[in-house]
């Protein structure tokens, strides 16, 4: 079995509890493209048998999240699992409110969540969080390509609808925002409705998932995920080669592009233009697997 699954993963669970779930059932090799937080929902791209070989060639320039942010206080995790370390100074007016966020538009800076799972000296910054221990932060460059304003959903809470790069940090987004405003906030909920190319009004839950026929019939072809790059049909007098992911000779592509191999219509893997040769990435056919003409 290989290919992709768009799990809409529920709150409360963890992305590997996800995983474990998923190889449990299927028997197969299974990754994820993209961490959510246990308490985070949304999208969850899963990976199984040799569709992981293409996670480097996913769509994952963007990502859209809808979060809940709460003047309600800053707390050291940055959202609403934490404790509070700041209490609220009330909530700004939806004027105020809207005004702020061009200000987090473009090219930003972040400082992590100390509760994260970044490295810092090969140490997971959470975990010498939970023992008490500062560690440098450094900053990390991330762009947001938009913030929606959704609407105040209670009298501390705004719905804001994110559209961001990959490595964005949400909570500490909302975290910023009250800092910019003067009024401690975190993030109370996230949904991610737009990851690696999976959009949410396409996923599945592990319950319409939780039987190897139900997985069979929700599995999303691995070509499927990286249609975005651009096909090189190659001669079937070459299969011997492309199976053994050997290098292909043609000079069509600027060097440097990655391309989606096929052969009679079956996808190969993926490939890279190095000065007149295509030379693999990712094979993604077995040397046994057949190709119906």
């Amino acid at each position: 079995m290989n290919g992709f699954l768009n799990i809409l993963k529920p709150p409360g669970m963890s992305s590997a509890a996800v995983v474990a779930s998923i190889k449990r059932i299927t028997g197969e090799k299974v990754g994820h493209a993209g961490t959510l937080d246990p308490e985070a929902a949304g999208v969850l791209p899963v990976m199984i048998g040799r569709a992981g070989r293409l996670l480097d060639y996913l769509p994952d320039e963007r990502k859209i999240y809808v979060a809940e942010i709460a003047f309600s206080g800053e707390t050291d995790t940055q959202d609403a699992q934490g404790k509070i370390i700041e209490p609220g100074r009330g909530c700004p007016d939806e004027e105020q409110f809207r005004q702020v966020l061009p200000f987090f538009t473009g090219d930003i800076e972040q400082i992590p969540p100390a509760y994260s799972a970044l490295k810092v000296n090969g140490v997971p910054m959470y975990r010498a969080a939970r023992r008490g221990e500062s560690i440098s932060k450094p900053p990390r460059a991330v762009h947001i390509y938009g913030i929606g304003y959704q609407g105040k959903i209670s009298d501390d809470n705004f719905l804001i609808r994110v559209e961001c790069s990959r490595g964005t940090y949400i909570r500490t987004l909302c975290r910023d925002i009250g800092e910019k405003l003067g009024k401690p906030a975190h993030m109370r909920f996230l949904l991610r409705t737009l990851s690696a190319g999976f959009r949410i009004e396409d996923s599945v839950t592990l319950e319409e998932t939780d039987t190897p026929e139900k997985i069979a019939n929700s599995l999303i072809p691995m070509e499927d995920a990286v249609m975005h790059l651009p096909a090189f049909d190659t001669d079937p007098s070459m299969e011997k080669q492309a199976r053994n992911g050997v290098a292909l000779e043609t000079g069509l592509f600027d060097e440097g592009e990655f391309v989606r191999v096929r052969l009679k219509g079956h996808f190969l893997g993926i490939a890279q233009k190095t000065e007149s040769a295509l030379k693999f990435r990712a094979v993604c056919v077995s040397h046994e697997e057949k190709l119906a003409e």
